[in-house]
């Protein structure tokens, strides 16, 4: 019986331990059931999101494949946006800007920014014809041709093609200004084709409110070179162009020779350039001064420059102002020694300056001549301006004679 009990709780021990060793087989079998769904949801999300991956990189690849065609038209392009040229500092009663237009339009700009007037743009089809020394910030290459070889039908595609490139350039290059003085060669196809550009420049005007206009200067080729008919017809076409607008012709043949002699053939033109750039300048800057004796305001000389037609201006130093006949020789000489045309025909504006020394200005019997003077150039016009002004150390009497609205 006690043998029987014995055996009774060995087995009842045995079962206890099969019992607590079959727990711990099936604790251990689901920690491993659970690792295994662990790592499988793992390795699902990690799929997921690689497979999220590849689906975004093959959007990006769709959206670029749709605009893959931009890369091709990517081409960088000046757009004008470069900061304003500096300030003018040549003093002007007026606020002015000048764009030479061309070959020789460009090298005539050249010679006003020398002078002072930095708020200058050169717009040509070429880089080859650009001025040594003209700084980049001053020049606008157009695309479309390698110049235009005196075409004057391509240079005028050319500059209407690019009128609103160019309208851009003047308002972020030249800022605000009140005349715009634009600058031409009349016997290339670039600068004779300048007048194409017009509309863009009278925009830019209205766009900025400016109270002026444009003005041309045109320079008419040689005796020599108006042989070429190519030429000829090119300067003659920029001239009826400009025919109803205030403009300046400049006759380079009358250039040279006042300065054959004087300089060497590399420097007639420079020379020539810069001597009218001084004129223009002296012009603007005794229009800003004030004078004891009579003065030649902004005003004054905004009437000269809006009157259509063309202006005459001429300059000359009168040794002995003593002579009884200084009102005609001072007319006369300013018109033999002028680099522009004689005046043909009605003139509606006319401008006498004088500047004379104080001792000139002291004397009685000169004061008459000078008044003399001055109503000799107003019998020639509709209306008259003048002005006197007084320096010191003068070669002689200087005279400046302006006339415009001439047709």
């Amino acid at each position: 019986m006690s043998t029987l009990k014995k055996d009774y709780r060995n087995a009842g021990s045995n079962m206890e331990e099969v019992k607590n060793e079959m727990d711990s087989k099936f604790y251990a079998d689901i920690c491993i059931e659970k690792n295994k769904m662990e790592d499988k949801i793992v390795k699902e999300k990690e799929a997921n999101t690689s497979l999220t991956e590849e689906i975004k990189q093959d959007m990006v690849t769709d959206n670029n494949d749709d605009f893959d065609f931009v890369a091709d038209y990517d081409e960088p392009v000046d757009s004008g946006g470069g900061s304003l040229l500096p300030d003018n500092t040549a003093a002007s009663s007026l606020s002015v800007g000048f764009v030479g237009v061309g070959g020789g339009g460009g090298k005539l700009a050249k010679a006003f920014i020398d002078v002072g007037f930095t708020k200058t743009l050169v717009v040509n089809t070429t880089d080859k014809d650009k001025s040594a020394g003209l700084d980049d910030s001053h020049f606008l290459l157009l695309p479309g041709a390698d110049g235009v070889g005196k075409n004057i039908d391509l240079g005028k595609k050319i500059l209407s093609d690019n009128s609103t490139f160019v309208e851009d350039y003047l308002r972020t290059r030249i800022g605000k200004v009140d005349w715009l003085f634009v600058l031409a060669g009349g016997g290339g196809g670039t600068g004779s084709a300048s007048h194409a550009l017009d509309g863009c420049m009278n925009r830019y005007l209205k766009s900025i409110s400016a109270s002026g206009r444009v003005v041309y200067v045109v320079t008419s080729p040689t005796s020599q070179e108006l042989l070429n008919p190519t030429i000829k017809s090119n300067y003659e076409s920029i001239k009826k162009d400009v025919a109803d607008s205030p403009h300046i012709i400049i006759d380079n043949e009358r250039q040279l020779q006042l300065l054959r002699g004087k300089v060497g053939m590399l420097g007639l033109y420079p020379t020539a350039n810069k001597n009218f750039a001084k004129l223009i300048g002296q012009v603007l800057k005794l229009s800003s001064e004030p004078s004891p004796i009579q003065t030649f305001d902004s005003k004054d000389l905004e009437r000269c420059l809006s009157t259509d037609g063309r202006i005459f201006l001429g300059t000359t130093v009168i040794r002995d102002p003593s002579d009884p006949n200084l009102g005609s020789l001072i007319y006369q000489n300013c018109l033999q020694k002028s680099p522009c045309p004689g005046p043909k025909g009605n003139i509606q504006t006319g401008v006498l300056l004088l500047v004379v020394t104080n001792q000139m200005a002291s004397d009685p019997s000169l004061s008459n001549q000078l008044e003399a003077a001055i109503s000799y150039v107003g019998g020639r016009a509709s209306a008259l301006f003048s002005g006197v002004y007084v320096r010191e150390k003068l070669p002689g009497l200087i005279a400046i004679t302006a006339l415009g609205g001439i047709k």
